[in-house]
């Protein structure tokens, strides 16, 4: 029986504008001055793996959290180590047993591709815009709008993330700012003007504000 290689965990990242947004939020927006005392030194934080943290949001759609956990530490086991190389070495009938659908399958493969044969401009996206990005990562089947803004929150920590896409989001600023009523994203967005330059942030204390536990991709 072969012995099971213990992975060490990837070093964590935290961003250096979070002590700089957290004083302009507490100035400018009611609900943040009363958000973010209640976090303590909590912060977003990077694995620093751009495609661990996209393979993690494609394994993670569609169902829970919980669920995606479960799922993502079994097929977590299969590579030695999860690289695009060794992702596209796997059989398809241990990722499925891994309790990947078909469907999870084929855009994790493409999204090792994409990796693999040098079609993102990784090097780059330091230098590139928050929209340039998101535009070359919805072009990997299985990459929508939502899962690119997740990258940019959670990989590259842009500062500046309005995710209108998310759930979350839009439940946390009706929970927040509307005493429950439905909130349009014209709505969101006239609460997220006092959020800039730093919406990612406020986004992220409106999720805590929804649930203490830490979004992790």
């Amino acid at each position: 029986m072969m012995a099971t290689v213990k992975k060490l965990p990837t070093e964590r990242k935290t961003p250096h504008f979070w002590e700089e947004a957290c004083k302009h939020l507490v100035k400018k927006d009611r609900v943040m001055k009363r958000l973010i005392p209640q976090f303590g030194d909590a912060c977003l934080e990077t694995r620093g793996d751009a495609f661990v943290t996209l393979a993690r949001s494609i394994v993670g759609q569609q169902i829970s959290v919980k669920a995606a956990q479960t799922v993502w530490e079994r097929f977590d086991l299969l590579p030695r180590k999860m690289t695009p190389g060794n992702v596209l070495k796997l059989k398809v009938d241990d990722m499925r047993a891994a309790g990947l659908s078909a469907r999870k399958v084929e855009y994790l493969v493409d999204l090792a591709l994409h990796f693999d044969n040098g079609a993102l401009h990784v090097k780059s996206w330091e230098s590139m815009s928050d929209d340039e990005i998101v535009a070359e990562l919805i072009a990997i089947r299985g990459i929508g709008r939502w899962t690119a803004e997740m990258f940019l929150i959670f990989h590259l920590m842009r500062p500046n993330v309005l995710p209108l896409d998310d759930v979350g989001l839009i439940s946390g600023i009706s929970h927040n700012y509307f005493s429950g009523d439905v909130v349009s994203r014209s709505d969101a967005r006239e609460v997220a003007a006092a959020w800039a330059p730093y919406c990612t942030v406020a986004t992220w204390y409106i999720w805590r504000s929804l649930d203490p536990v830490q979004v992790d991709y």
